[in-house]
């Protein structure tokens, strides 16, 4: 992809090159050159000190792109390469981290494509408004989900990997790893909470499908979350090759847009109902039963809707 950027982004790219300001890498006028050649370029003429750095290396993206070239493009991704930046990991965070906040504003970002850094295309916009992930805000912990504490680690540490995977455009990655997730603290639930109750399978042979099912038959998720579950689940199942082959669709920024409430909104309904107990189906009783017996156990049993009602504010962990 030969990209054209526009004047004021060379501009910003010529200065983010310079590092002028801290902590971003200062680099000196045959330092810059010598940036330019590793990023691949030829013919890279010296710096004389006759213009200020900046506005030399600018006029040397702003010919290279005019002659039709991606040099400009290569120089972009150079700056994102962690290469640069030896034992010298704030710059490489603060540079990165300016880099595509110049780069949303002309539409694009840096992503990654089998391990190879690229550009990629994303809706023109101020970095907060472009990776605003979801609808649905994550107002509580993992750990008010899960309770064994070596699972909850686990389930966190998938959590963070399906972000990093987000911001780098490995959205394949993603999306499995939000499944995984899903599955289990869908399984975790089933486990603690359907003690001494029915389940439709050995929990060895129960999927993520299975899951969804059994949590909203037992009124620990909404419709709505069992609903959109079945995206998620179809995604996941893209961590088979095959299965990509036949759907011929490769997940996508708008595919994470899409899957990453849906995770939201079951650890928040899970989360709601955590002390709810289990009733199946097969278990409820009709006004009249046997004495002693609650009349009705369903209207008693709290909702997410309701829990959360009674819930003195919420969690403050923020989510994806």
């Amino acid at each position: 992809m030969n990209d054209v950027f526009d004047d004021s982004t060379l501009t910003e790219i010529a200065h983010l090159i310079c590092g002028d300001e801290a902590p971003l890498l200062y680099r000196k006028g045959y330092e810059i050159a010598a940036f330019f050649q590793r990023a691949g370029w030829d013919d890279v003429p010296e710096y004389d000190g006759s213009t200020p750095r900046h506005r030399w290396a600018r006029e040397l993206l702003k010919e290279r792109q005019e002659d039709g070239t991606d040099e400009a493009e290569r120089a972009v991704l150079r700056l994102a390469n962690r290469l640069e930046y030896y034992n010298q990991q704030q710059q490489y965070h603060a540079t990165l981290k300016r880099l595509n906040e110049i780069l949303m504003l002309d539409g694009r970002r840096i992503g990654e494509d089998g391990g190879r850094l690229v550009l990629i295309r994303v809706e023109a916009g101020f970095e907060d408004e472009v990776r605003q992930l979801s609808r649905v805000e994550l107002k509580v912990s993992v750990t008010e989900v899960v309770s064994d504490p070596e699972l909850a680690a686990t389930i966190q540490l998938r959590l963070d990997e399906a972000r990093t995977c987000y911001e780098h455009g490995a959205y394949t990655s993603a999306v499995i790893m939000l499944g995984s997730l899903l599955e289990g603290v869908l399984a975790h639930a089933a486990q603690v909470r359907a003690s001494g109750t029915r389940m439709p399978k050995p929990m060895r042979n129960m999927g993520l499908n299975d899951f969804v099912a059994f949590a909203y038959e037992n009124k620990w998720i909404e419709h709505d979350a069992k609903l959109a579950s079945e995206l998620v689940r179809h995604y996941r199942n893209l961590v088979h090759p095959l299965a990509e082959k036949r759907t011929g669709h490769t997940p996508n920024r708008d595919t994470l847009d899409m899957c990453w409430p849906v995770v939201n909104a079951t650890l928040n309904d899970l989360a709601a109902t955590a002390a709810a107990p289990s009733v199946l189906p097969s278990q409820r009783l009709s006004t009249g039963g046997g004495a002693g017996r609650t009349p009705n156990p369903v209207a008693q049993r709290p909702t997410p809707a309701s829990v959360a009602r009674r819930r003195p504010g919420g969690g403050t962990t923020e989510g994806s």
